[in-house]
């Protein structure tokens, strides 16, 4: 059975920028199925609407990603040995680039991404990953021994497919690795933003065991990772595989996990308390920056800021700008609004207020402003809840 619990009212694409104002498409509600211990959206877009050649996320624009991806690979290359290597969602190539080219495949939908994977040298199947690609790449590679995907299960609306495809390609003593936004940490954080269009599920520890175990997989390590806001990157191997037992870390994220009741509806009812108190506190934080005629500005525009904006519905008549790194965001309106994105400029004027909408690289962002933030620059925050940071 799937219970609604919290409605984040009308969104757009997340991700869907444009030079035109583009209104919200859909509601946005969250639910909780009380057999899988699964948290999902109520809505699942089409793949081809938001996973295409217009698809702005770079992850090479993070240094804490390329740092992770980095310290990964080297771990994978010292304990696991991989021959055949095999990566899911592999985005411009920032993690397969540690690794032998003629030992790992990429795969990677969204064309205008995959290209900058290809000119690394790396080779790309510019498809979705389906029946029909998992024939393909058991007959051009055979099984693989470790497959690596970071925050793309999650987009795929169809889980049970996704995890019977990839037992399929697993040998039978091989690592499957995946790393995802970690529902323990969005709960604690009261990070509703984690939640849009392309995050279908935003899994448990709990929930992703009870549906890998119905395909024959079953996850034997758990690391928690401080990228996006707070991950989880999980360790899975075949059922039948004997010989790896499960550590004490996957233990002990079970049952911390329990202790905070993420298998119970009760959880997320007091959840969308909490976030519905988080969105009048926020605007009202806004409303009285805006009385003082201050200015206030976005920093990073994030899919995360698009849920918050449209959500508190905060657009143009709190914003002036966001600024961005993103040359495909650059010039655009943020989706559902019409708060325009400005190449990126160090923030130098500390009498302006800067909403963090990536603030889940908020040490990267006070390390790369330190003039402002020494010189008691306001930075507001949405996370654990509304409020200015200021040296």
């Amino acid at each position: 059975m799937k219970k609604i619990f919290l409605d984040l009212g009308r969104q757009p694409l997340a991700n869907n920028f444009s030079k035109n104002y583009t209104p919200p498409l859909f509601r946005l509600k969250l639910k909780f199925d009380t057999n899988s211990k699964l948290v999902m959206i109520n809505k699942h877009m089409k793949k081809e609407k938001m996973f295409n050649k217009s698809y702005p996320y770079r992850s090479s624009k993070s240094k804490l990603v390329k740092k992770l991806f980095k310290e990964l690979s080297k771990k994978i290359k010292k304990k696991l040995k991989p021959e055949n290597i095999l990566e899911i969602g592999s985005n411009d190539g920032t993690f397969a680039s540690n690794f032998d080219k003629k030992k790992i495949t990429c795969i990677e939908p969204c064309g205008d991404v995959a290209i900058e994977a290809k000119k690394k040298g790396l080779k790309v199947y510019v498809k979705y990953f389906d029946d029909l690609l998992v024939k393909k790449l058991l007959k051009d590679h055979k099984k693989f021994d470790t497959i690596y995907s970071a925050n793309t299960i999650t987009h795929i609306s169809d889980y049970d497919s996704v995890f019977f495809n990839l037992s399929k390609i697993l040998s039978d003593n091989g690592t499957l690795i995946i790393e995802e936004p970690s529902l323990l940490e969005t709960i604690k954080k009261n990070s509703y933003d984690q939640f849009y269009n392309e995050h279908i599920y935003v899994f448990s520890t709990i929930a992703l065991q009870n549906i890998l175990r119905k395909n024959s997989l079953e996850i034997y390590d758990v690391e928690n990772i401080n990228v996006h806001g707070g991950s989880n990157r999980y360790y899975i191997k075949k059922k039948k595989n004997k010989k790896i037992k499960f550590s004490n870390k996957y233990k002990k994220n079970l049952k911390l996990e329990k202790k905070y009741g993420l298998h119970k509806f009760s959880c997320f009812k007091n959840f969308s308390k909490k976030v519905q108190n988080s969105k009048k506190n926020l605007i009202k934080l806004l409303k009285n920056i805006k009385k003082n005629n201050k200015t206030i500005i976005g920093y990073g525009a994030s899919a995360k800021a698009v849920t918050i904006l449209n959500y508190c519905n905060l657009k143009e008549n709190y914003f002036d700008f966001f600024y961005d790194t993103t040359k495909q965001k650059i010039g655009k309106f943020l989706p559902g609004t019409k708060i325009k994105v400005l190449k990126y400029k160090k923030l130098k004027n500390t009498r302006t207020y800067v909403f963090l909408g990536a603030w889940n690289f908020y040490k990267e962002i006070i390390k790369k402003e330190n003039y402002f933030y020494a010189n008691s620059g306001k930075f507001i925050t949405h996370i654990p809840h509304p409020r200015i940071i200021e040296k």
